[in-house]
């Protein structure tokens, strides 16, 4: 039976929208703002210069330029030499989790996570059940995994938890039952709901299951392009 394909549709604030609104609303201080913001910037597009981030994000060319040596000295972005003189700037793994950090405390406190993560698993629980897939394991630890079996559809779909901090015996998640690593090939569809490390858990429900069965809340941001290195 073929799979039936479930297309996701989210309008994007722009970066500079997002920081304007946080500003207003107090949610994060000055300089986690313009971190995040030149972060997303970043993720969103490599072949961009310091004069596009400083237009971006609505600051002065010097405070741009200040702020990129700071993540770079950090080790959240890595830049590589391009032709014409020019440089690219990537997200490294703790750049990643930074951003994604940030994000999360961001829809946390202004847009509510538990409103957005809710709406989120409505629609990747309504893909599975058109696909019939009913045998699904949550990945990760936090509040992601918490909220996502909460909107769980009663008796259509079945829940399992995989993480690499739990065992069979002890599972921080009352009614899921933890399985191990080596049988995460038999379920039909994942989850991913760690935003410490969202990656490490792609990349492990990448290798059992195809694309179209790996889910993950958008704003994780990880179905986007690879970041460099390797995870922690």
């Amino acid at each position: 039976m073929n799979a039936v394909h479930c297309f996701f549709i989210i309008k994007k604030p722009g970066v500079a929208r997002m920081a304007k609104y946080d500003s207003e609303s107090n949610t994060l201080d000055s300089e986690q703002r313009i971190t995040l913001d030149l972060l997303t910037a970043i993720h969103n597009s490599d072949r961009i210069s310091q004069r596009f981030i400083a237009n971006e994000l609505s600051i002065a060319l010097g405070l741009a330029n200040t702020y990129l040596k700071r993540c770079i000295k950090k080790g959240f972005i890595k830049v590589k030499q391009a032709p014409a003189n020019r440089y690219a700037y990537y997200l490294t793994p703790k750049g990643f989790m930074e951003k994604t950090h940030l994000t999360a405390e961001y829809l946390s406190q202004s847009l509510g996570l538990f409103r957005v993560t809710r709406d989120e698993a409505n629609t990747i629980y309504s893909c599975c059940q058109k696909n019939k897939w009913r045998r699904v394991v949550v990945l990760g630890e936090g509040d992601l995994v918490d909220i996502f079996v909460m909107s769980v559809p009663t008796k259509e779909i079945k829940l399992y938890h995989f993480s690499k901090n739990s065992t069979i015996e002890k599972n921080s998640h009352e009614g899921l039952l933890s399985i191990p690593g080596d049988k995460l090939d038999s379920f039909d569809a994942m989850i991913i709901c760690d935003m410490k490390n969202p990656i490490y858990y792609y990349r492990l429900a990448r290798s059992v299951l195809p694309t179209e069965r790996v889910f993950a809340p958008k704003f994780l941001g990880i179905d986007k392009k690879p970041v460099i290195g390797k995870d922690r």
